[in-house]
């Protein structure tokens, strides 16, 4: 069933276009259609994005690759999946965005995440273009073995359409350091040539620091920012995390560092509620179950038993893990994990400022919630792009065959996170919208990408 969207003139006839030449992809009409409401303001500002159709190009990729993905699992039985390269827009500079190995991936959810991560990277002040990748193959439960020969057969075509300077794709769900590793590899054997081709890389062979704390970094600093445009900060403040991964691991340590106090995270099974707080202990522990031992977050109440466990069903319109008191949330799972019954919870719960660090993890009802109580919402594109930024930086580390220190790349790191935050708020009060940041991330996204298409001309 296709959502409908009552709105403006423009954004209606523009939506019911999209829909009917994009049909069955309701993530990628969902991403749309909240950068569309946003953009409508700008286009009355500006009618030469009109005249040009820019935004009628944005939503087009520039180019799709769909490809085959065969391989042989370690009983010798063939598997085949199948592999998609998104490449977006290139007008700021290379296609730049994860690779996502994960059963639901589909060319529609592709195309949302490459289509977000367009403003995402116009955001970051640094020259980069847009895409998104990936593969509908499940990296869990697999051995070493069977990763490496998907890896080797996915770069085997992906490499024909990646490079420093046209493209150079990062990690996402399902594709860590070990799948990076793997990529890389396939493509210097493949290539012969040791170039920064991929972001998320080891430490050894072209890695940079700060990359796998990044994004959780950077959305809390995003926050502090959007607290401090009210005389507050994170400290001392009590914060719901979702997730357990990446992201919510760094989004914890940061809470840490700034005197927050984190007391959840989860997994698809549901979520730990800790009322002591999660300490740097209690972190570690996590870290090493969720990186090393691949367990589920459950065991974390086998560890510390006063903590409380609650299993979450996904078919339910709500997860309890949004009723926990708190003033702060880090949404930092997946898209959509925040329904609209979600938000009223959170904003019943005592919190006020919501940072996202997965990307859309709030469905449309829930951001109109958000916004008409005029809380501290940080929406994806701008709250969690540290970590293409650093990505950023790491291809400016390749490329002068050096490595920063942690301190510089974290100094760097906050500097365009406090840059970004400054943009949005200074556009969504330029536009007659203050303190709303979804009009100021997706207009101030929106505007350098769109002046850059209008001066290469219609390509």
């Amino acid at each position: 069933m296709q959502r409908e969207y009552p709105l403006g003139d423009y954004v209606n006839r523009f939506m019911s276009q999209l829909v009917a030449k994009n049909p069955g992809e309701p993530e990628f009409h969902q991403a749309v259609h909240e950068v569309a409401e946003s953009v409508e303001l700008a286009l009355q500002h500006n009618p030469r994005y009109v005249d040009a159709k820019i935004f009628e190009r944005i939503v087009e990729p520039e180019r799709v690759v769909v490809f085959r993905v065969p391989w042989v699992d370690d009983a010798g039985e063939v598997q085949i999946n199948r592999g998609i390269r998104v490449e977006m827009n290139s007008a700021l500079g290379p296609y730049k965005g994860g690779l996502r190995f994960h059963p639901t991936v589909y060319l529609g959810m592709l195309k949302f995440l490459a289509f977000e991560q367009v403003f995402k990277n116009s955001l970051t002040t640094l020259p980069l273009g847009a895409g998104k990748g990936g593969a509908d193959f499940d990296p869990k439960g697999r051995s070493d073995g069977e990763v490496m020969r998907f890896c080797q057969s996915f770069m085997t075509e992906l490499q024909r359409h990646v490079g420093q300077f046209t493209d150079v794709p990062a990690g996402d769900i399902g594709v860590g350091g070990r799948e990076i590793g793997y990529l890389f590899g396939q493509y210097k054997r493949i290539r012969n040539e040791f170039t920064g081709v991929l972001t998320g890389k080891g430490l050894a062979f072209g890695g940079s620091l700060i990359r796998p704390e990044a994004t959780g970094f950077g959305t809390v600093y995003f926050a502090e920012e959007m607290a401090s445009t009210r005389g507050e900060s994170l400290a001392d403040k009590e914060c719901i995390v979702s997730g357990s991964g990446n992201v919510a691991q760094y989004t914890v340590e940061k809470l840490l560092d700034l005197g927050a106090k984190p007391v959840t995270l989860s997994d698809s099974g549901g979520f730990i509620y800790d009322k002591e707080g999660i300490d740097r202990e209690k972190l570690a522990w996590v870290m090493d179950l969720k990186n090393g031992r691949r367990g589920r977050i459950m065991e974390y109440v086998e560890q510390y038993p006063h903590a409380e466990f609650s299993p979450v069903d996904p078919r339910h319109a709500h997860n309890p893990l949004w009723s926990v008191p708190a003033q702060a949330a880090f949404p930092s799972a997946t898209q959509n994990e925040i329904s609209a019954e979600d938000a009223g919870n959170l904003l019943a719960s005592g919190v006020y400022i919501v940072a996202e660090g997965a990307n859309m993890p709030t469905v449309p009802e829930g951001v109109e919630r958000f916004v008409e109580a005029r809380i501290l919402y940080g929406p994806g594109k701008a709250a969690n792009a540290g970590g293409v930024a650093v990505s950023g930086l790491e291809m400016s580390q390749n490329s002068e065959r050096r490595s920063w220190t942690r301190e510089t790349v974290d100094r760097r790191l906050h500097t365009i996170m406090v840059a970004i935050h400054e943009n949005c708020r200074a556009t969504a009060e330029e536009y007659g919208a203050p303190g709303n940041y979804v009009h100021g991330a997706n207009i101030a996204g929106f505007r350098k990408v769109a002046d850059a298409m209008l001066a290469q001309g219609i390509v």
